[in-house]
C-alpha cells in the first residue's frame, strides 16, 4: 500500500500542474481583466467584465488613441495617461510576460503563498480561512443528511425491488436527480422565505443581526433556522445518486452465492441482510464519503451560497470571477484542486480500511 500511495502522490504533481496551466491560459484569454476593471471604475462607466467584447462597440480601444505603449491594449483606455496604465500593469503583475507570471505563481503556490487579493487588500489565504467555516458547515450537514436518507432508502428499495414502494420512490429519485439543486433553492424561497406564500425562514446569511445578544440555546436555534433552506436544497439535489448507488450495490450482493448459502443454512432474512450483505454492499458507499463531501463543499454549494447570500467559499469564488480577481481565483483553484486530489487518495485508502481484501498494488 505504501508504494501505491507514493505513486499517487507523485502523480498529483503533473496533474495539478496541468490543471493550473490550462486554467491560466483560459482565464487570461478571457476579456475584462483586472486592469480593465480598474479603468472602468476610474472612468465610472460601470463596464462589466463580460461587456463590450466586440471591436465595433463604443469603448473598444483596438484603434490607436494616444500612441503610447499599453494605452491601446485595454478597453476604455483611450486618452488615459500611459504612465497610469503602466502603473496598473505593474501593480497587477502584467508588466511581465505570461510565462514568467505563471512560473512565479506556481513557485509561490508551492510555498502556499497565494498573494494578496486585488480588491480586498488582504492575503488570499486569510480570505479562504475566513470564508471556509460557512462552506464546511453546509458541506458537513448536507453530506450527513444525504447519507442518513439515502442509505436506509436504498436498502429499503433493494429489499422491496419491483414493489409499489420501489416504483413510487424511484419517481422521487428521478425528480431529485433531474432538477438542479439551485432550482429547488428558488422554489423553497418562493414557498417558505416570503417569496409568495409563507415567510417562515430567513432569506440571507447564517445568523440574525442580534446574534451576539442571543443566549447559547438561542444561537443554536438561530443557526439551524438560517441553514434549513440552503441545506434542504442541497440535500434534495444530492440524495438521488447515492440512493440508487446503495440500492444497486445491495441488489448485486443479494444475488451472490454466499447469500444463497446463508439462507440455506436457515439464517433469518435480517441476519443475512445486516450480518453478511451489509458490509460488502456498503463498501463503495462508505468509501465514497470523502469524495462526496468534497464535491458538495467545493462545487454543489456555489450557487446555493450565491442564492442565499451566504458568505462562504462559493460566494468568494463567484465574486472573484466577476471581478477577475486573479489571486483569489488561482489561489482557491490550486487549494481546492489539491484537496480534491488528496481526498481521492483518501477514498482509495478508505476502501482498504473497509475491506482489507482490496489490494491496489496488486491491481497495478
Amino acid at each position: 500500500m505504501a508504494a501505491y500511495v507514493v505513486r499517487r502522490l507523485l502523480l498529483m504533481v503533473p496533474t495539478l500542474f496541468g490543471i493550473m496551466l490550462l486554467n491560466f491560459l483560459v482565464i487570461h484569454a478571457a476579456p475584462g481583466g483586472p486592469v480593465e476593471q480598474i479603468i472602468a471604475r476610474y472612468r465610472d462607466t460601470g463596464i462589466e467584465a463580460s461587456a463590450r467584447v466586440g471591436g465595433s462597440q463604443r469603448g473598444d480601444v483596438r484603434t490607436q488613441s494616444s500612441g503610447a505603449k499599453g494605452s491601446t491594449e485595454y478597453r476604455g483606455a483611450q486618452g488615459l495617461d500611459p504612465e497610469f496604465i503602466a502603473d496598473l500593469e505593474k501593480q497587477f503583475g502584467f508588466d511581465k510576460p505570461a510565462h514568467k507570471r505563471f512560473v512565479m505563481m506556481i513557485g509561490n503556490f508551492l510555498r502556499f503563498d497565494f498573494g494578496d487579493s486585488f480588491f480586498h487588500d488582504r492575503p488570499v489565504i486569510d480570505l479562504v480561512i475566513e470564508k471556509m467555516p460557512v462552506s464546511i458547515s453546509l458541506g458537513l450537514w448536507t453530506t450527513l443528511i444525504v447519507y442518513l436518507i439515502s442509505i436506509p432508502l436504498g436498502i429499503a428499495k433493494a429489499v422491496r425491488d419491483g414493489s409499489r414502494f420501489d416504483a413510487w420512490t424511484s419517481g422521487v429519485v428521478i425528480v431529485g436527480n433531474a432538477v438542479p439543486g439551485f432550482l429547488f433553492a428558488i422554489l423553497l424561497i418562493v414557498l417558505f422565505a416570503g417569496g409568495r406564500y409563507f415567510d417562515w425562514f430567513p432569506l440571507r446569511g447564517l445568523f440574525s443581526d442580534n446574534w451576539e445578544e442571543l443566549s447559547t440555546w438561542g444561537k443554536v436555534v438561530d443557526y439551524f433556522w438560517h441553514i434549513t433552506l440552503p441545506v434542504t436544497s442541497l440535500v434534495i439535489g444530492g440524495f438521488a445518486s447515492l440512493t440508487m448507488l446503495t440500492k444497486n450495490s445491495f441488489l448485486d450482493q443479494i444475488n451472490q452465492q454466499y447469500v444463497l448459502t446463508a439462507r440455506a443454512k436457515g439464517l433469518s432474512e435480517r441476519r443475512v441482510m445486516y450480518g453478511h450483505v451489509f458490509r460488502n454492499a456498503m463498501l463503495i458507499v462508505i468509501a465514497g464519503f470523502p469524495a462526496a463531501f468534497v464535491g458538495i463543499l467545493f462545487t454543489g454549494s456555489l450557487l446555493i451560497e450565491v442564492i442565499f447570500s451566504l458568505d462562504g467559499l462559493g460566494q468568494l469564488g463567484f465574486q472573484a470571477a466577476l471581478n477577475r480577481n486573479y489571486p483569489v481565483m488561482f489561489g482557491t483553484l490550486y487549494f481546492f484542486t489539491l484537496v480534491g486530489l488528496v481526498m481521492k487518495l483518501v477514498e482509495d485508502m478508505t476502501y482498504v480500511l473497509v475491506d482489507p481484501r482490496i489490494d491496489f498494488e496488486r491491481r497495478d
